[in-house]
């Protein structure tokens, strides 16, 4: 049993291959058949990556940025037997309003899934006259509602918490501009409806370690652990060829999130691997979602290669915790409650 305790149902089928004997640095190590999604993986789609995956039923279901041959990027619905092969649906998600009507998007990336009680729930980045959240619920995978947007634009990297916490729904985004914007911070709000959302509070900033030290943004759901939430997000630096795309992670407080306990000063993972960079964009790891066992410890970590690539990697709970906190700096704004 591990150590350190995961609070999720256990999941004895979660994807895993063991540690390399050769590993250096983090804790976490790159699945040897990566990248698990190629280009071209569905008619009409050419490139599937930065997309959330997570257990259901028997085998896991995951919602899936596909970028068209057009262009446009929507959702697709994929499924797996084991989390490393995938099937798609060949149309994209089929989203409806609250009266069951139509009602797409005009275009949507990003995604995440996170359940909450008995309800699953897809965030997305797509248009609101600007670049913001988009936000439906579904039940059976079946039928999929689009909710209220819950921030005006411009805003990205939504993140769901996988419980309400102090009775309240809660999620992670990253106000920006309305370009590609060269700076962004973690807030968090909170909802008692996942309709009004309020009590706006900021997590954490980018910091001065080369690796964020342009912006940062939530990555996969927070996983709620006897330590904290451990959370795993991604940071961007500036060269002299473009953004360059890391992994980090933070642990936060369990009942009052917007306070960073402890905090990574090194990249988990960096682009080192060609799927990772070389792509549409080069030099990007994209963590979007993982599915963890609550009995083993073990984490799958899914994240997005040079906006091309579907990839996998792996640790254990008490590896990387041990690792954050080993590693931790933390900064003023990091320990305050988040509000001024």
């Amino acid at each position: 049993m591990p150590r350190v305790k995961i609070y999720s149902n256990p999941v004895k089928n979660v994807p895993w291959q063991d540690r390399p004997d050769n590993l250096t640095g983090a804790p976490i190590w790159r699945y040897s058949e990566n990248p698990i999604i190629d280009r071209n993986p569905v008619e009409n789609v050419a490139r599937i990556f930065n997309s959330a995956v997570m257990p259901y039923e028997d085998g896991f279901i995951g919602v899936f940025r596909g970028e068209q041959t057009n262009g446009i990027p929507y959702i697709y619905l994929g499924r797996s037997a084991d989390g490393i092969h995938w099937d798609f649906d060949k149309s994209k998600i089929p989203f409806v309003n609250e009266k069951g009507e139509p009602f797409m998007p005009v275009y949507a990336y990003d995604p995440r899934l996170v359940k909450v009680e008995d309800t699953y729930y897809i965030i997305w980045c797509g248009d609101f006259y600007g670049a913001a959240i988009g936000v439906a619920k579904t039940k059976d995978f079946k039928t999929f509602v689009r909710i209220e947007n819950p921030f005006i634009p411009f805003n990205r990297n939504a993140v769901l918490f996988p419980r309400k916490i102090n009775g309240n729904y809660v999620m992670l985004s990253r106000p920006s501009d309305s370009g590609h914007t060269p700076f962004g911070d973690i807030f968090l709000s909170e909802s008692p409806d996942m309709v009004f959302w309020g009590k706006h509070r900021h997590v954490m900033g980018r910091s001065n370690e080369w690796w964020e030290s342009v912006k940062i943004g939530g990555g996969a759901a927070p996983i709620e652990t006897s330590e904290g939430w451990l959370l795993f997000y991604h940071g961007v630096s500036g060269t002299c060829n473009g953004f360059v795309y890391s992994i980090g992670g933070a642990i936060l407080d369990i009942d009052n999130p917007s306070i960073v306990k402890y905090r990574c000063d090194k990249f988990l993972l960096t682009p080192e691997k060609w799927y990772e960079e070389r792509g549409f964009v080069p030099n990007v790891c994209f963590p979007c979602a993982t599915i963890h066992d609550s009995e083993s410890g073990k984490i799958a970590l899914y994240y997005g290669c040079a906006d091309s690539y579907v990839s996998v990697a792996f640790t254990t709970i008490d590896e990387i915790v041990d690792y954050i906190k080993d590693n931790s700096v933390v900064r003023q704004e990091d320990t305050e409650i988040g509000i001024r």
